[in-house]
C-alpha cells in the first residue's frame, strides 16, 4: 500500500476550476425545462470518466439518463463502485441567492452554487481522487489499488424513479465487493463521519376542494366551506401537542434506540443552544421525550414543505378559494414501510377533513429507512482513510436525510453500502445560497483517495 502524503500532489486550481464548469449546468431534474441540461451533465461526466481512461457511457432511461463508467485493470483486487447524483434541487426562491445559484463563487473559503455539495461537488470529489491516484501510480505498478466503477443517476432529486428497472436489468454490470456513496454530512467540520443508517421517506401532497369556484368573501363566507380553512384543520390535527404524529399506526413497529446508540451520539460534541443558533432561532420543538439527535437521527417525523391556495399577489383579493394544497414529508426509520405509511395518511386525512371539502392524498415517492453494521472491514478501511485525513478517528453517526436508492442496492445487488460524506448541514443543501467549503471539497479529493488505497489493502489488515 502507498502511503505517501498526497496533499502535495493535489491540483487544487484544476479541481476547482472543472468544479465550476460542472456547477454552471442547470441539471435540475424536477423542471422539464432543464431536461437538455440534465443530459448535458451526464455528457460533462461521461467525457471527464472517459479521459481517465474509463470505458465510460450515457444510458437513456424513461426521463434522465445514467452515467456508468468502469476502470477494471486491478486484478483480485477489490471493486468498488462509487454512486451519486448529477442532478440538483429547483434554485427557488431566485431573490433569497446572494450570487446566480449556476455560477459558482468563492466567499469566505465556500464555493457557492446550487449542487454543490449535493451532490455536484460530493460525487466529482471521487472523481479526481481516483485522478490523484492514477497522476502518482501505485508502487504495485497498477494504475489504481481497486477496480473502480461509477454509477451517476440524474433523477435522486425527484425520487429515482428509473433506477430500480436500470439496476434489475444492469445487476451483473454493475456487481461490486463495496458501493461507496457520499451524499450527506459529516456530523461538524473537525470531526470525520461514517454514516451508518438513514431515514426512510414519503412524500404526499394532499389537495383540498370546496366550491366549484373562488367565492366572493362577502358574499359566501360564514356558508361557503373554506379549503384553506379546511387544510390548516388537516394540518394541525396531524400531530399532537408532544410532537407526535397522530396518524393511527404510524409508530407500530419502530425500532426503538439502543441504549449504545443514546450512549453513543450522547457523547458527542453537540451543543442545542449552538445548533439552534446556526439555524437563527430561539427553541428547537419536537418529540418529547428524545434529544436533538435523537429526534434527527432515529425518530420518524411529519413536516409541511409547501402549502398553497388563494391569492398571492400584491394588496388584497377578497375571495374563498376553491382549492389549496400541501404538500407533506414523513421520515421514516428502520421498522417503518414507506408504502405502508402512505397508506395510513391517506386514509386518515379524509377522515379529519371537516364537512364541505373533498381530499385527495397523492403519493409523490418514497425511500426505504436503512441501518448498516459498524463492524466491517469497508468500515475499518474508511476510518484508516479519514484519519490520514483528519488526524483522528471517524465517529459513527445516522442521518435524518434519504436516499432511496439505497434500499434498491441491498435488494437488487446484495452489496454492503458504505457511506462516507464530505460536506456539513451549514453547507444548505436544497436551500437558497447553498456552499461547499474549499477545504472540504479538498479534503474529499484526498479521502476518496486514501480510501480506494485502503480498500485494495492487504485483507488481512482491513
Amino acid at each position: 500500500m502507498t502511503t505517501a502524503d498526497l496533499s502535495t500532489h493535489l491540483d487544487r486550481d484544476g479541481a476547482r476550476e472543472e468544479l465550476f464548469d460542472l456547477l454552471r449546468i442547470p441539471s435540475v431534474s424536477a423542471d422539464p425545462a432543464y431536461a437538455d441540461d440534465v443530459v448535458r451533465a451526464a455528457e460533462w461526466f461521461r467525457t471527464k470518466l472517459a479521459s481517465l481512461g474509463f470505458t465510460a457511457r450515457v444510458d437513456a432511461t424513461p426521463k434522465h439518463p445514467v452515467v456508468y463508467a468502469e476502470r477494471l485493470d486491478a486484478p483480485g483486487k477489490p471493486t468498488v463502485l462509487i454512486y451519486g447524483h448529477y442532478d440538483v434541487q429547483p434554485e427557488a426562491p431566485l431573490s433569497e441567492w446572494i450570487s446566480p445559484p449556476f455560477e459558482p463563487e468563492v466567499r469566505n473559503g465556500r464555493i457557492y452554487a446550487r449542487g454543490s455539495t449535493d451532490d455536484k461537488g460530493q460525487a466529482f470529489a471521487h472523481v479526481r481522487g481516483v485522478e490523484l491516484l492514477l497522476a502518482q501510480g501505485q508502487e504495485n505498478g497498477a494504475p489504481l489499488p481497486v477496480n473502480v466503477k461509477f454509477l451517476l443517476e440524474g433523477e435522486e432529486e425527484i425520487g429515482s424513479p428509473s433506477i430500480v428497472p436500470y439496476l434489475q436489468a444492469h445487476a451483473e454490470e454493475l456487481k461490486a465487493d463495496v458501493i461507496l456513496i457520499s451524499d450527506g454530512s459529516r456530523f461538524a467540520a473537525d470531526v470525520p463521519t461514517i454514516t451508518y443508517g438513514l431515514r426512510g421517506l414519503s412524500y404526499v401532497e394532499i389537495h383540498v376542494q370546496g366550491a366549484n369556484r373562488d367565492l366572493h368573501s362577502g358574499a359566501y363566507g360564514g356558508a361557503a366551506p373554506n379549503p384553506i380553512n379546511a387544510l390548516c384543520q388537516i394540518i394541525a390535527g396531524l400531530k399532537d401537542d408532544q410532537g407526535r404524529v397522530t396518524i393511527p399506526g404510524f409508530y407500530d413497529n419502530v425500532e426503538p434506540l439502543t441504549d449504545q446508540e443514546r450512549q453513543m451520539w450522547a457523547s458527542l460534541p453537540h451543543s442545542d443552544a449552538e445548533f439552534a443558533g446556526s439555524i437563527g432561532v430561539a427553541s428547537l420543538p419536537g418529540e418529547a421525550g428524545y434529544s436533538v439527535l435523537e429526534r434527527l437521527w432515529g425518530r420518524p417525523t411529519l413536516d409541511v414543505n409547501g402549502i398553497w391556495g388563494g391569492y398571492q399577489g400584491e394588496g388584497s383579493k377578497t375571495v374563498i378559494a376553491a382549492k389549496a394544497g400541501a404538500k407533506v414529508s414523513m421520515r421514516l426509520v428502520p421498522g417503518q414501510d414507506p408504502g405502508r405509511i402512505t397508506g395510513l395518511i391517506q386514509e386518515y386525512v379524509p377522515r379529519i377533513a371537516p364537512p364541505g371539502v373533498t381530499v385527495e392524498v397523492i403519493d409523490h415517492h418514497g425511500g426505504q429507512p436503512m441501518k448498516f453494521s459498524t463492524d466491517s472491514p469497508y468500515i475499518r478501511a474508511a476510518n484508516r482513510a479519514l484519519k490520514r485525513v483528519y488526524g483522528r478517528d471517524a465517529v459513527f453517526a445516522r442521518t435524518g436525510g434519504s436516499i432511496p436508492i439505497v434500499a434498491s442496492f441491498a435488494d437488487i445487488l446484495h452489496t454492503e453500502v458504505l457511506f462516507v460524506d464530505l460536506g456539513l448541514n451549514e453547507d444548505a443543501p436544497h436551500s437558497p445560497n447553498e456552499s461547499f467549503a474549499v477545504q472540504d471539497f479538498e479534503n474529499g479529493i484526498l479521502t476518496s483517495a486514501y480510501l480506494l488505497q485502503e480498500l485494495g489493502a492487504d485483507p488481512d489488515r482491513a
